[in-house]
């Protein structure tokens, strides 16, 4: 184990003391989670609060600058198959002519490696992915030739193609209309229903009505608790410069 990470198998994101930011920039520290099966965790804050920061530390792309971190009892990023990362701009070449089904299938890669063959398990995954997310419509179109809302939704089948036990999504529901939004939070509630744990980065305050806890951040953490202790006037106040309407 490095400073950074520890196991401790009661949690499937664990974290103490962590900071995150940029080489050695950190952008929010004191971040403790202690999140279990099942679990959703809402961030919510502006662009630039630490949502998105956070999210990647977790997935293991950017390495916690302090305190310590564990993602299903390992250090983050250490179990492909079992933690599926959505970031907010996806990257899929628009250069090359991939279809909408191509991308989904990409949520395989994590357990075909590079040699192994895909499987009826593995196109199972990808069907019922396309299936869950409305881009069955359009699965043979290239990529590129789709909305903003459809790239999305096919971004989000990719991930839940990867069939993981943990889902770090950045803002999942942006380019998508009301009805898509309702079956994204519909897709959530499933997985949730199924034991994975969720942790969503969004500045939408209707995404954390089922939340089990709300983060609200600011480039600090202002709050972390039930929706209905976090999302008091003055914590939303500190971190959009408006109170909810009620």
């Amino acid at each position: 184990m490095t400073r950074d990470t520890f196991a401790n198998d009661a949690f499937t994101v664990h974290s103490e003391s962590l900071a995150v930011g940029y080489g050695r920039h950190t952008i929010v520290d004191g971040i403790d989670l202690q999140l279990g099966k099942g679990d959703l965790v809402v961030l919510i804050g502006t662009n630039g609060s630490g949502k998105s920061t956070l999210l990647k530390t977790l997935a293991g792309l950017l390495p916690a600058l302090g305190g310590k971190v564990s993602v299903l009892g390992g250090a983050p990023g250490a179990t492909p198959k079992r933690a599926a990362y959505l970031p907010q701009h996806p990257v899929s070449s628009h250069t090359l002519p991939l279809r909408s089904h191509d991308v989904v299938a990409m949520g395989r890669y994590a357990h075909l490696g590079l040699f192994r063959r895909e499987t009826t398990a593995d196109r199972a995954a990808v069907r019922d992915a396309i299936s869950r997310t409305g881009v069955a419509d359009f699965s043979r179109l290239p990529l590129r030739d789709l909305s903003g809302g459809q790239q999305q939704r096919t971004h989000l089948a990719q991930v839940l193609a990867r069939e993981a036990e943990v889902l770090l999504l950045d803002e999942p529901t942006a380019g998508i209309d009301l009805n898509g939004k309702a079956a994204v939070a519909d897709i959530i509630a499933a997985e949730r229903a199924r034991g994975v744990t969720v942790v969503l980065a969004t500045h939408d305050l209707n995404d954390a009505a089922s939340a089990t806890a709300v983060m609200l951040l600011a480039q600090r953490v202002v709050a972390f608790g039930p929706p209905s202790q976090a999302l008091s006037d003055d914590n939303v106040r500190e971190c959009f410069g408006f109170t909810q309407p009620h």
